[in-house]
């Protein structure tokens, strides 16, 4: 089960209302408990146990909102503006190395599957591509900063 998947349970589960659902398949044992009332989130816990290997785990925290899973999303019914969100927790890079450039500044003109960024969750580094077309507004977090899961992370005018 990748990391796709899990959020997208994730996600799934927060919506149903449901406020714990477990998950047991061969090297995955899955749990999600949600709060109805509270406004903190709990935390998700996945466990994944490979053959002969120690087991992993892996918290990610569960959305209490219903928000509907899209990495691009308008800010507001007014606004120009789309927002590129963090589809993952992790630490978010502006540059593939220390060394290299920037992938992205305010300014420049960005095409569908053009790599924004990078977030590094458990020692892995996702790059994160752009679902749309356009010109870089804003960049929304600093360089090496924390971020949450659908985290606003740019502003695209996508004319």
């Amino acid at each position: 089960m990748d990391l796709k998947e899990i959020q997208n349970l994730i996600k799934f589960v927060s919506n149903s209302g449901v406020a714990e659902v477990k998950l047991e398949m061969d090297d995955v044992k899955i749990t999600i408990r949600t709060t109805l009332e509270s406004s903190a989130p709990e935390l998700t816990y996945v466990q994944q146990m490979p053959a002969q290997a120690p087991a992993q785990q892996v918290i990610a925290a569960a959305p209490v909102a219903a928000a509907p899973p899209v990495a691009a999303a308008p800010v507001a019914e007014d606004s120009k503006f789309i927002t590129i969100k963090s589809p993952m927790i992790g630490t978010f890079y502006r540059k593939p190395s220390p060394d290299k450039p920037m992938f992205v500044e305010v300014g420049t003109s960005i095409a569908k599957g053009d790599v924004l960024c990078v977030v590094e969750a458990m020692k892995l580094f996702n790059e994160i591509e752009s679902e749309i077309s356009g010109k870089i507004v804003k960049i929304l977090v600093d360089d090496m900063s924390p971020v949450e899961f659908d985290q606003p992370l740019f502003l695209v005018d996508p004319s």
